[in-house]
């Protein structure tokens, strides 16, 4: 079952003259819902860094990795904080794979993403999907969304995804905890995190988002352990993104490869 969003299609603006962080990684993964604006910023980032794509696509097999992790421990609810441009498989397509009946509601600030949403609701008859677009720098409102609450029991565990966007946030920690606070005992926070401490081309990535448009906010190891406060980390811990959990026969790439930390905790 999926919960269709309002009709709001034909009157989107999809503020094509500048750039959004879903359409330039849409165009750097090969899709074709973006614009000018993205694809010049895309190429710039990726003449600094020609490897970001290895890194993005990293990033997915990692998030896919953390939905079948958590789907094995039981989850049966997620909320997606900036899903993005849909990219098959989808985080609902992995997780209903083994688990049928899960509840997932995605989450995005981008309207062209509104735009794909109906492709992106389509899930298992058992389970049930939504999307809300929402901007995760305003929690209260996202939290108090009516869709959100139709379908998440928050007396059940949720397992909150946040995949390579918190880097998008100056104020990371405060957007975490509000996100955390409303989710019962047993729900997990599954991230991945640009830092500036792996691959040494980050800073140049960092700084050009920042100049075109998008600012971008790199942690230290450290800082994504703050984010974890209060939470009981899963293993391996905080680790470079290839090392979180990779397949008995798969060999992780080096930790330059990519420039992201991940990281599953569990709230107690």
């Amino acid at each position: 079952m999926s919960d269709a969003p309002q009709d709001r299609i034909a009157t989107v603006d999809l503020q094509t003259n500048r750039p959004h962080s879903a359409r330039v990684y849409d165009y750097i993964m090969g899709g074709k819902d973006n614009f000018a604006a993205d694809r010049d910023t895309a190429a710039k980032v990726l003449a600094d860094w020609p490897g970001l794509r290895t890194s993005m696509l990293a990033n997915r097999a990692c998030m896919h990795r953390m939905a079948r992790h958590l789907t094995g421990l039981g989850v049966r609810q997620f909320i997606d904080v900036g899903t993005g441009i849909p990219s098959s498989p989808n985080l609902h397509e992995v997780i209903q794979e083994t688990a049928p009946d899960a509840r997932i509601v995605y989450v995005d600030n981008d309207p062209i993403v509104l735009v794909h949403a109906r492709a992106l609701l389509t899930g298992t008859p058992q389970g049930r999907i939504a999307y809300i677009q929402a901007d995760m720098r305003t929690p209260e409102a996202l939290l108090s969304d009516s869709t959100l609450h139709q379908v998440i029991d928050f007396s059940q565990p949720v397992a909150l995804t946040v995949i390579a966007m918190l880097q998008f946030v100056e104020d990371a920690q405060a957007v975490v905890k509000s996100l955390l606070e409303p989710l019962p005992s047993g729900s997990h926070l599954a991230i991945t995190i640009p830092t500036n401490e792996l691959a040494p081309e980050s800073e140049r990535l960092a700084r050009e988002y920042t100049n075109r448009g998008i600012p971008m906010y790199l942690r230290s190891r450290a800082e994504v352990e703050d984010l974890f406060t209060g939470l009981e980390l899963l293993d391996p811990g905080i680790v470079p993104m290839p090392r979180w959990r990779p397949a008995p026969d798969e060999q992780p790439l080096p930790d330059t490869a990519t420039n992201m930390y991940a990281a599953v905790g569990r709230k107690p």
